[in-house]
């Protein structure tokens, strides 16, 4: 890794020589080395040095060297992904032999759910594992696509000089083509100009569904299902059912969005329907050219001689052409007719499509079963079984469009429909309202249930809140006889909303609307649980053991009515927001509360993270799904309860005196305004990276006009991350009893995540640079309390883990982000500097360049700290 970070920084060398000139390439130079010697100086004059530098280029050339760092983040973060895609390959190697399995993965998984319920019992929990992944478009991912394809395209070739040895001329070739790609983005404007639209957002998604998603979903079910069938793998029927389930908001989510109408939700659904029909035609096409098995030794089973009869009724030009391509060979035949019916799906051509993705399933089993009544078992279960899985995991739809909207745009529908009637002359906003409910029932009826039914209900506070949301689509088709299936999901977000959760859910059944789809759905029952707003009610602890003893309570509630419960995480990539690794946050959840299913936001620069390599995306599926597979386990379960119930006064204590100092800090007179002044909180509402507004009103006079993201993001790129830990080095100190502490941390799963997360935040922030930025406002006494609960923080929380430094004890990524730091610092100290001169009142062409600077440096942090919003 580090062989290649030197390989990628010396050609932006080469590049920032070739256009800047030499000048150019010494400034950058200069103010690395002063940031790296200000890393470790306690006295503090390398990086007043480096500060006296940074102030005294010119707005020009401070630009320049901004994009200079961002791409070298950029560059640096494609070796660190490139290196884990090594790695993993490595390990790869190590599977396949069977001679290694791993502790998060999914064979160790089972094997160790065997050990503890059986074979029997655990093949039972296996094929009822459920992971939902839901896409959503938080403007959080500050990188253009431009620059993502052009990182994309760099990684291949890195790939392309670890595959063989080059040399010569083809390393020269290789090079060229590097520099090249380098130029190319250093040359890209790293600002958008526009913001995207909805429709630009969801089309971003679905390049990574492209990418990776199509192929790699299946994959994660072969290799686990080759585990367990050992040397009968290909001969005998799969054991593994597929269970990864995606979902998306983007399109459906108009809480706060007014870019979201009825008709862009319309476009959203058919456009995800076309990205998975293309890709299914395009492999029913390339299974059915392979499938290559003449029909004397592989002859067709009856009902695959039905089938091609049915096919024959439907269309004789088609089935003709099938034919006189496949001579004596049937199965490959009817394969090709079967993609031409879901050419024809995609074309809306009535007479050939295929009503739903139930009937392309059922085709394909004919061919299956055929095959292996022929004696084919490996022509039935390889590349056809690989169809299989993808048209039972994408169906016709991709993922399942879910509806988002604020509960009080719902109460004020319902008051005017009930002032001027469904039909009389109702507002622009309410007609919407009733529109969505409309758009959900056509994507439902064109591309089936699967495609569209939940509907999530934010800020729910009262039963009535999802009792509207049935009426209002009693409403959307009064008189119609064929009204869709509509799920009403409450969204619990705030501290008081997660304490009356129970009491609301319980309200809940007694709506006739839930009890009929209770007795339709087998009692399954769904709720959301938002991560971002509780910790900006109450703080980090506080929020985190809310939403712990939140899930405790529902599972209770769930098992006391018999009801299937799934709750849906509204977790953020930042700590701040719920962040962290999604395997550890599993395993620490309350018994019951997982159940083998485990449904979550991947927003922003996430999903990219996640999923933007197959090799990335297979390993994270199965780690998520291995810990759900193990939450539900005995020994999982009786450690969680015995934990909870060993330090529920731990709890208390820390609940309250975080909570406390947090109130102490936000509530203080004048905070929304200081914070204002003292991130780049209005400025980052200025970059075009998203769709949606920034906050919910046109001031920051409070904390509730604001939303999660950007309360979030702020503090992430003043080098704070205040959101992530405030609070928690009081509620550590007061608490006292160190040994306690440290047993917790060893023994309590949910608090060792909590210090691990908190870890990683300290990580990430530095005092000397926050001390920049808290200088920027006019609060003394407001920057005293952050310096101070940030220093008590960092030294009680080393205290309990036993770490030397924050993240010490996790080597790699320790280590990595001790090294991006000083590179980090260098931007900061560029965004201070336009912070400031926009601060001081700059105005005219001085202010729009001071902004573009900022902005400029914005991208950079972002991609310093990795997960930032």
């Amino acid at each position: 890794m580090r062989d290649d970070v030197r390989l990628l920084g010396g050609l932006l060398g080469t590049v920032l020589r070739e256009t800047g000139g030499q000048e150019l390439l010494d400034d950058v130079e200069r103010l690395r080395e002063l940031a790296i010697a200000a890393y470790d100086d306690t006295t503090g004059a390398a990086l007043a040095d480096a500060e006296a530098l940074v102030e005294g280029l010119t707005i020009e050339r401070a630009e320049q060297v901004a994009r200079a760092f961002t791409c070298y983040f950029h560059l640096a973060n494609l070796a660190e992904e490139y290196h884990r895609v090594r790695v993993l390959r490595e390990r790869e190697a190590e599977f396949a032999t069977r001679a290694v399995t791993h502790d998060d993965s999914l064979p160790e998984a089972f094997e160790q759910l065997v050990a503890e319920v059986g074979r029997e019992e655990a093949l039972r929990r296996l094929r009822r594992l459920e992971f939902r992944p839901v896409l959503t478009a938080h403007p959080t991912e500050a990188r253009r696509r431009a620059v993502s394809g052009a990182v994309r395209r760099i990684a291949t070739l890195l790939d392309e000089r670890d595959a063989q040895p080059l040399g010569g001329t083809s390393l020269a070739e290789n090079e060229r083509r590097l520099l090249a790609e380098i130029d190319t983005m250093w040359r890209t404007a790293p600002i958008r100009e526009n913001k995207p639209s909805v429709l630009d957002e969801v089309k971003t998604a679905l390049g990574v569904f492209d990418a990776t998603m199509f192929d790699t979903f299946p994959t994660v079910y072969r290799r686990l299902d080759d585990w367990l069938l050992g040397d009968e793998a290909g001969r005998e029927e799969p054991l593994v059912r597929p269970f990864v389930s995606l979902g998306t908001w983007i399109g459906g989510d108009r809480d706060g969005n007014p870019n979201v109408t009825a008709e862009v939700t319309r476009q959203a659904a058919a456009i995800a329907s076309e990205h998975a029909l293309v890709a299914l035609e395009e492999q029913t096409r390339r299974v059915g050219r392979k499938l290559t098995l003449d029909e004397v030794g592989t002859p067709p089973s009856d009902g695959l001689r039905a089938l091609w009869q049915r096919q024959r009724q439907l269309s004789e030009a088609v089935t003709a052409a099938a034919s006189a391509a496949s001579p004596r060979e049937p199965h490959r035949a009817v394969l090709l007719v079967v993609a031409e019916r879901v050419a024809a799906t995609r074309a809306r051509n009535a007479d050939l499509a295929y009503a739903d993705p139930e009937q392309l399933e059922s085709d394909l089993r004919v061919v299956q079963e055929s095959l292996v009544a022929a004696g084919a078992p490996r022509a039935a279960y390889g590349d056809l079984q690989q169809l299989v899985w993808q048209v039972e995991t994408f169906g016709f739809h991709l993922a399942e469009l879910e509806v988002r909207q604020h509960s009080q745009v719902h109460a004020a529908a319902l008051a005017e429909i009930a002032e001027k009637g469904v039909h009389g002359d109702l507002s622009d906003r309410t007609r919407e309202v009733l529109d969505t409910f409309r758009a959900l029932g056509s994507v439902q009826q064109r591309y089936g249930l699967r495609a569209a039914r939940r509907y999530i209900v934010s800020f729910t506070q009262a039963p009535e809140h999802l009792a509207a949301v049935y009426e209002l689509a009693e409403h959307a088709f009064a008189g119609a006889d064929d009204k869709p299936v509509v799920d009403a999901i409450p969204l619990f977000e705030t501290f008081a909303d997660l304490e009356a959760s129970v009491d609301i859910l319980e309200s809940m059944l007694t709506l006739p609307q839930v009890q009929k789809r209770l007795a339709e759905n087998g009692r399954r029952v769904e709720v959301m649980l938002g991560y971002s707003d509780s910790s900006k009610d109450v703080g980090p602890v506080s929020a985190t053991l809310a939403l712990h003893d939140a899930q405790r309570r529902i599972a209770l509630w769930a098992e006391r009515h018999d009801i299937t419960l799934t709750l849906f995480h509204g977790r953020g990539g930042a700590l701040g927001r719920g962040g962290g690794p999604a395997n550890r946050a599993v395993l620490a959840q309350p018994p019951g509360s997982v159940d083998g299913r485990f449904k979550l936001t991947e927003q922003g620069e996430v999903i990219l993270a996640r999923y933007g390599d197959p090799t990335i995306a297979s390993r994270h599926i199965e780690q998520v799904a291995a810990a759900t597979l193990l939450a539900s386990a005995p020994s999982t379960e009786q450690r969680n309860a015995e934990a909870t119930d060993r330090y529920r006064e731990l709890a208390a204590a820390l609940d309250a005196s975080s909570r406390r100092r947090f109130h102490e800090l936000v509530r203080a007179d004048g905070f929304p305004q200081w914070f204002a002044q003292v991130t780049p909180l209005e400025e980052v509402g200025l970059l075009p990276i998203g769709s949606r507004p920034a906050r919910r009103g046109l001031s920051v006079s409070s904390l509730d006009d604001l939303r999660a993201i950007p309360w979030v993001f702020s503090w992430s790129q003043a080098r704070i991350n205040l959101a992530g830990w405030y609070g928690l080095g009081t509620a550590l100190s007061e608490f006292g009893d160190l040994d306690l502490l440290r047993e917790a941390h060893r023994e309590w799963p949910l608090f060792a995540t909590l210090l691990d997360n908190v870890e990683m935040s300290l990580a990430k922030t530095d005092e000397r640079i926050a001390e920049r930025y808290l200088a920027l406002g006019d609060r003394d006494d407001l920057a005293q309390a952050v310096l101070d609960e940030l220093r008590l923080t960092r030294e009680r929380v080393l205290a309990v883990t036993g770490n030397a430094w924050p993240l010490s004890s996790r080597r790699v990524l320790g280590r990595a982000v001790q090294l991006r730091s000083p590179y980090v610092d260098a931007l900061s100290l560029l965004q201070v500097r336009a912070l400031r001169g926009l601060r001081a009142g700059a105005d005219g062409t001085t202010k729009d360049e001071l902004q573009h600077l900022l902005l400029l440096t914005v991208n950079g942090v972002a991609a310093g700290l990795q997960n930032t919003g």
